[in-house]
């Protein structure tokens, strides 16, 4: 966050993770009134009893999950508790899996990808294992803030869950990009996501490339708002 210059569209970063026994933690936590979107972040293994709090204004709750066992599992855990804890019901639309940082024509993509379709949750976006966001961690820049020829795949990704996102709660929306990125909705009974931590976003939402919210994203953890387009920005650089 440090790195952005200031000519690029802003982002204001708020530890939440930090406590200052000299202000209230409402002034800690305020968002300024030109935000747009707020992205919550939560640490991974989020207590359950603490998920209703954490997601109950949220528009929408992103669960990433590496393509490894334990991610597998620890998203499965996730999901189950935000569907039986929490009382998010899959009609709502409001529990999106992205699968990060994948490598396709491997065997533990493949993996990953018959077990989210069986969760019964949109796969909103697939996102590819990329230098892109390294680097643009490493100069305070999001995909969308690469030349188009660098990191035009990248972005292509992030349509998918772009559109998830602007979708209204409880709004059915056919699963983004067919099935050979994985993307699709499946059947059965389902739990959530990376390394149980989900995360959520929206406007004005409790305080995410895609490489995204799992356990949800929720006050007390490190938080952004954005003003308008630096939303995506951000969230592809993996702020």
């Amino acid at each position: 966050m440090r790195k952005r210059r200031p000519a690029q569209a802003p982002i204001h970063a708020i530890a939440a993770f930090e406590k200052d026994s000299r202000t209230t933690r409402a002034f800690q936590l305020r968002v300024p009134d030109v935000a747009t979107h707020v992205i919550v972040d939560t640490p991974a293994a989020l207590d359950p009893r603490q998920l209703s709090d954490m997601t109950r204004d949220a528009d929408k709750i992103l669960v990433p999950v590496l393509p490894s066992d334990i991610d597998i599992h620890a998203c499965s855990r996730c999901i189950r508790d935000l569907l039986l804890v929490a009382k998010i019901g899959r009609d709502e639309n409001r529990i999106g899996v992205i699968a990060n940082r994948i490598r396709r024509n491997t065997l533990t993509y493949q993996s990953l990808i018959r077990f989210l379709h069986t969760l019964g949750i949109p796969i909103v976006a697939t996102i590819r294992d990329s230098q892109n966001y390294v680097r643009g961690a490493e100069i305070g820049i999001g995909v969308h803030e690469m030349k188009s020829y660098v990191a035009q795949e990248d972005v292509a990704q992030w349509v998918p869950l772009v559109e998830w996102l602007a979708g209204s709660p409880g709004e059915a929306q056919a699963p983004p990009g067919g099935s050979s990125e994985g993307a699709g909705t499946a059947a059965a009974a389902g739990q959530p996501p990376g390394a149980g931590e989900p995360a959520s976003a929206g406007e004005p939402v409790a305080p995410a490339e895609p490489e995204a919210p799992a356990g949800p994203l929720g006050p007390g953890d490190s938080s952004q708002a954005f003003s308008g387009e630096a939303a995506a920005s951000a969230a592809a650089a993996g702020f």
